[in-house]
């Protein structure tokens, strides 16, 4: 599996966005089906350790994808989500999704992106028999890069992605919330107490 330069930098800068996982689909090439050239997020509620997309969001995204001209194959096959810590591993959670959200395509891919440039892929095949397997990934330095956009990749992150990671905190009262002050002071101490 390759990413095209400027997909894998729009990943890591929403990867780095906010302090939480962030979720989307890698868009392919029609000759390279493992080959991601565009990163799409989707509107979605996250936190440290979820990402939930909304309810209408992937009808929505597949008609959007269709009316472009893209089969399901380039668009609907490959996951990608983050995790703002620094394991790259699948969750339960992630391990389900796969199998209850991609478990009647003929393949998927899961793709996790992980702090320090880690990451986790895995290509699920249905076809015949069902296996999984780990597969490696790369980004294809060969091809132009076509420059970053932060102003609108934040746009599309402040758009589509809701911070739900520090709710719980609504639900506590004031002298609680001093026993967890620390956590408050240090924001990257509280990804590793949710983690």
């Amino acid at each position: 599996m390759k990413f095209s330069p400027t997909a894998w930098a729009k990943l890591i800068y929403l990867r780095d966005a906010g302090p939480t996982e962030v979720g989307g689909f890698g868009i392919s090439s029609a000759d390279d089906l493992l080959y991601v050239e565009e990163l799409v997020l989707l509107p979605q509620i996250c936190t440290a350790v979820t990402v939930s997309f909304a309810e209408d969001a992937i009808a929505d995204y597949f008609d959007q994808q269709i009316d472009r001209g893209l089969k399901p194959e380039q668009f609907a096959r490959i996951w990608i989500h983050t995790h703002p810590g620094e394991s790259p591993e699948p969750s339960p959670t992630d391990l389900d999704t796969m199998e209850t959200s991609f478990g009647e395509c003929d393949w998927a891919v899961m793709f996790i992106l992980a702090r320090e440039g880690k990451r986790y892929a895995e290509l699920r095949w249905n076809r015949m028999q069902h296996s999984r397997m780990r597969i490696k990934t790369s980004i294809d330095y060969q091809q132009p890069f076509a420059g970053t956009d932060y102003a609108a990749w934040q746009e599309e992150y402040d758009e589509n992605v809701v911070d739900q990671s520090q709710k719980w905190t609504d639900l506590m009262e004031p002298d609680e919330l001093w026993e967890y002050g620390d956590l408050f002071d240090n924001p990257h101490s509280i990804l590793e107490f949710n983690a």
